[in-house]
């Protein structure tokens, strides 16, 4: 269930910013993500929380809430509204990698050459991508945006090496930080009086695409994930389903936006995750028990 509500998170950015811009889609989704996992969050408090936990929470969340959702989504949201669905989540999708990156530099984990070749090939899948397979003229279709989809993989692997390092319950950390994430959007939007819909937008198509994003990609879709992770007794063979989502969200792309997928995106993209299965040792050849 989250492989598919993920894969079709792609097509929502696109509808929804059709009718919104980035800073409007971000406070309607985190809005929405932040009262439905604060609902799910008190249903499963046995007891009430109190002034001081309510503050330590809020101190917590502070840095890790205005990462993501705040910084992430709207980086990511501008990526989306200046190119094609299929480039943006391609690009993105060099989280893993950098995640990676990060676990070496800040969590001091041990550096292989494959860690080199790895990130090698995830950036000539990026390359590959962003110029639309024209390597030898290395002309960017949108450099400023191909530049904004990969720099939000940046902030959501630091996003993500902090939340290892939060002990808190995980629907306990996501509430906080997505608590934190909408009121700095909801500040920001305030201070730069920005227009939140577009020229051609309508109330209604506005509202729900908000809201699916909010519930879809932010919400309910990581406490199933969180739960998978919990019932399995594998936890790697779950994690690589992961590299699945992609590939799912260029059917979406393809049959409801009417992307036509250039061989470019794929192709880069099939580097990218070969980049990030071959990191994660998916091929490796290990000693078997006898």
């Amino acid at each position: 269930m989250s492989i598919l509500c993920w894969s079709s998170i792609s097509t929502a950015f696109k509808l929804s910013l059709y009718h919104l811009i980035p800073v409007g889609l971000l406070l309607i989704a985190s809005l929405t993500a932040t009262i439905f996992l604060g609902i799910a969050w008190v249903f499963r408090q046995h007891e009430a929380i109190s002034v001081k936990t309510f503050i330590r929470n809020i101190r917590q969340s502070l840095l890790p809430g205005l990462l993501n959702p705040f910084v992430y989504y709207l980086i990511l949201f501008e990526a989306y509204s200046r190119l094609r669905a299929q480039e943006a989540q391609a690009l993105n999708y060099t989280w893993a990698i950098v995640l990676a990156m990060f676990s070496i530099l800040l969590l001091k984990e041990k550096f292989r050459i494959i860690d080199l070749g790895s990130l090698l090939l995830s950036f000539l899948g990026v390359l590959i991508i962003s110029t639309r397979g024209s390597l030898g003229s290395i002309r960017f279709d949108d450099g400023w945006a191909s530049f904004f989809a990969l720099f939000s993989s940046i902030i959501w692997a630091a996003y993500w090496i902090l939340s290892l390092k939060d002990k808190r319950p995980a629907l306990q950390k996501l509430f906080f930080n997505f608590l934190i994430g909408f009121v700095a959007i909801a500040v920001y939007a305030s201070l730069t009086k920005v227009l939140l819909f577009t020229p051609a937008a309508k109330l209604v198509p506005a509202l729900l695409g908000g809201a699916y994003v909010g519930i879809f990609e932010m919400g309910l879709t990581f406490l199933l994930w969180f739960k998978a992770l919990e019932l399995t007794e594998n936890t790697a063979k779950i994690a690589n389903l992961i590299f699945l989502t992609p590939f799912i969200s260029l059917l979406f792309i393809a049959q409801i936006l009417h992307e036509s997928i250039h061989p470019a995106t794929l192709a880069g993209l099939m580097l990218i995750v070969l980049s990030n299965l071959i990191q994660k040792g998916v091929f490796s050849f290990s000693k078997r028990n006898a």
